[in-house]
């Protein structure tokens, strides 16, 4: 994963790394896993162009965590950049960005169970179907389409207005028969697609290089944008957070930051009915509000909060802590109160989670 702290420096890199990298596979010893039917997988994408990412795993029950499953389970390096995963049918789904593939695990013994390979650089998936998925890529203008059965790719989704050099595709959640994604790096776009028929139906602008998206409980769309960069091609602009009626693909709310600010990892609670953000701290608002919060649910204290989530069943916050990008990064995890529950070392740069 290229996050937003990273961007500057990690994009002159990344286009040339992701048209011709590879990866060394390493192997190992497998051993024998029997994970916990509720837990939390936590990717730890590692550094660039190193093949360090790893892939930990948390039983918030007994507040113990397992990291490097992926390798010791099938004794093999997970491979460069571990971007997201997704749980479909019992079935982790690991997107690895640099090395430009998507495992398939068993997610009680983390066995590798199928793979699918070929793209440019994949960053998310989403199953529409147990025979149909798609898997948004950066610095490729097409969406893949995707067989999860055949572990094949079947098809593309071109997006109008990309290049393969500013090909920018992200995050996905589906309303109905529609699915909308978010366009990042140096785009301004949310696209509409008929999930019936693999076509783009509308675009709705907002501003520059939005970074996450999620749906609430009242059918509303909500992403946050980054603004850019300084000296950026595509501009530099304040963030913003914007509302978005799924049914109309109208905005009806628009919330400003200061200019210099990079709100990103916008994530909601089970319920549908709180955000949550990284802005340096972590911030909390309700869908109903009308307002920003001028104070945030938890403070930075001087680290750097890489990732977010929360729990879908008790409302736990968790934070991804990456301190320097080099050493095993932290594990925060704090109830809906804000009150401190546990904390743990994982991998290298932790920067993302998938609830089983």
């Amino acid at each position: 994963m290229i996050k937003f702290s990273t961007y500057k420096f990690a994009l002159v890199l990344a286009l040339v790394s992701a048209l011709s990298g590879c990866m060394e596979w390493k192997y190992g010893i497998e051993e024998e896993f029997a994970a916990s039917d509720e837990g939390l997988f936590i990717l730890n994408e590692g550094n660039f162009n190193y093949g360090n990412a790893t892939l930990s795993y948390y039983n918030p029950t007994t507040k113990t965590v397992e990291n490097e499953v992926f390798y010791r389970a099938n004794a093999m390096r997970l491979g460069d950049v571990a971007q997201s995963m997704t749980i479909h049918n019992n079935i982790g789904w690991v997107v690895v960005n640099n090395s430009h593939v998507v495992f398939a695990i068993d997610t009680r013994t983390f066995r590798e169970v199928g793979r699918i390979e070929g793209f440019t650089s994949p960053r998310y998936i989403h199953f529409v179907s147990d025979e149909k998925a798609y898997v948004t890529q950066i610095w490729d203008n097409r969406i893949a389409i995707i067989n999860p059965q055949r572990y094949e790719i079947t098809g593309y989704i071109e997006c109008e207005g990309m290049t393969m050099e500013s090909g920018s595709t992200e995050q996905m959640v589906q309303w109905g028969d529609y699915l909308y994604v978010n366009c990042w790096s140096y785009q301004n776009k949310i696209l509409k697609i008929d999930t019936r028929t693999d076509e783009i139906v509308a675009q709705l602008e907002v501003g520059i290089q939005p970074t996450s998206i999620v749906l609430d409980k009242n059918n509303k769309l909500w992403t946050i944008t980054d603004g850019g960069f300084e000296d950026s091609p595509y501009g530099y602009e304040a963030p913003a957070l914007y509302c978005i009626d799924a049914d109309s693909f109208t905005i009806e709310r628009e919330f400003h930051f200061r200019k210099g600010d990079a709100p990103s990892e916008i994530q909601i609670n089970g319920k549908g009915d709180t955000i949550y953000w990284i802005n340096d701290d972590i911030w909390q608002m309700g869908v109903d509000a009308t307002l920003l919060p001028f104070e945030p649910f938890l403070a930075a204290r001087g680290t750097i909060y890489y990732g977010l989530t929360v729990c879908p069943r008790s409302g736990d916050v968790y934070i991804a802590d990456a301190i320097d990008y080099q050493q095993p990064g932290m594990i925060y995890r704090y109830s809906a109160q804000g009150e401190k529950l546990d904390e743990f070392y994982v991998g290298v740069i932790p920067g993302a989670f998938c609830w089983k």
